[in-house]
């Protein structure tokens, strides 16, 4: 299909961003290779679209700077398409628009940090089971990039949560208004608490959201948190795993979830919407234990 004409509006970003993006197959392949799908062959079998719309729409995304060709093989050569920081710059576009599905398609538009237990969102965070946590780095609030997924342990407990502040004046207005955001700080105590348990199964300690890494250390520094807390505020670990947000102080929030994941980067359990904090600890705990005993 060959390109449409450009729109008229020259000094309108929109339009002219629309120039780019606006086809619903490229935000599609956006989505996927943020999710870590690369190769022809497998963005192809993920959307369900024919090998000739999207050799075009990679052809346009390449062109447009958004996505780069690397080769991976040299006989024959093939190659795979990956961001550049032009189309990582995307994420948030994405992620604003998954904001606006859940709350005005799937739910009725009210600002939630958690969600039913039986509906559409629970579901596709559910659906991570079985899938793998793309290669990717994250400020940690003691400084340097760190992988969510420790290496050196057989199981990560990766814990997502809206916001926990060293300071009450620190959190946003209405916080404690909006479902699902209290009991940050009891989370985090209640990792930091039964840290050794986990370390004795066999399972690292993450913490993530979206504030920055300086937020995160004063809040660490005040709880004596002895496991990292990791800054998704450039969105890129939401965007791989379609993580479910919601919108405060005009800031991206993750929404409060847990997973369980092997040391092959390799979901194994998802607590999706988490209503009781001490027992959603509890819960992972009992599953790296079982996780543990049937290797």
């Amino acid at each position: 299909m060959a390109r449409r004409t450009s729109l008229e509006d020259a000094t309108c970003a929109i339009a002219q961003a629309l120039d780019v993006v606006g086809d619903w197959w490229t935000l599609l392949i956006v989505r996927d290779a943020a999710r870590g799908v690369h190769r022809f062959d497998a963005l192809q079998a993920e959307l369900g679209v024919s090998r000739k719309v999207l050799t075009e729409r990679l052809r346009l995304l390449v062109e447009a700077d958004v996505l780069s060709r690397v080769p991976y093989q040299e006989r024959p050569v093939r190659h795979e398409y990956r961001l550049t920081a032009r189309g990582r710059a995307l994420l948030p576009v994405l992620i604003a628009l998954q904001d606006w599905g859940d709350a005005w398609v799937l739910g009725d538009g009210s600002t939630t940090a958690t969600t039913a237990e039986a509906s559409a969102e629970a579901q596709r965070v559910h659906e991570l089971v079985g899938e793998r946590i793309p290669e990717l780095r994250l400020p940690g609030h003691t400084g340097g990039l760190l992988d969510p997924v420790a290496a050196d342990s057989p199981y990560t407990v990766l814990y997502c949560f809206p916001g926990a502040y060293a300071r009450a004046d620190s959190y946003p207005p209405g916080w404690t208004d909006i479902p699902g955001t209290p009991g940050c700080t009891l989370e985090s105590c209640t990792y930091r608490d039964r840290l050794a348990e986990f370390t004795a199964a066999g399972a690292a300690v993450h913490g993530v959201s979206t504030q920055r890494p300086d937020e995160q250390r004063a809040f660490a520094e005040k709880e004596g948190l002895r496991f990292p807390l990791l800054s998704d505020a450039g969105l890129s670990l939401i965007a791989a795993l379609r993580l479910p947000t919601f919108r405060a102080a005009g800031a991206s929030r993750l929404k409060r979830l847990t997973l369980v994941v092997d040391r092959e980067r390799v979901v194994r359990e998802v607590q999706y919407p988490v209503t009781d904090i001490a027992g959603s600890v509890a819960a992972a705990l009992a599953t790296v234990r079982r996780l543990a005993s049937q290797e």
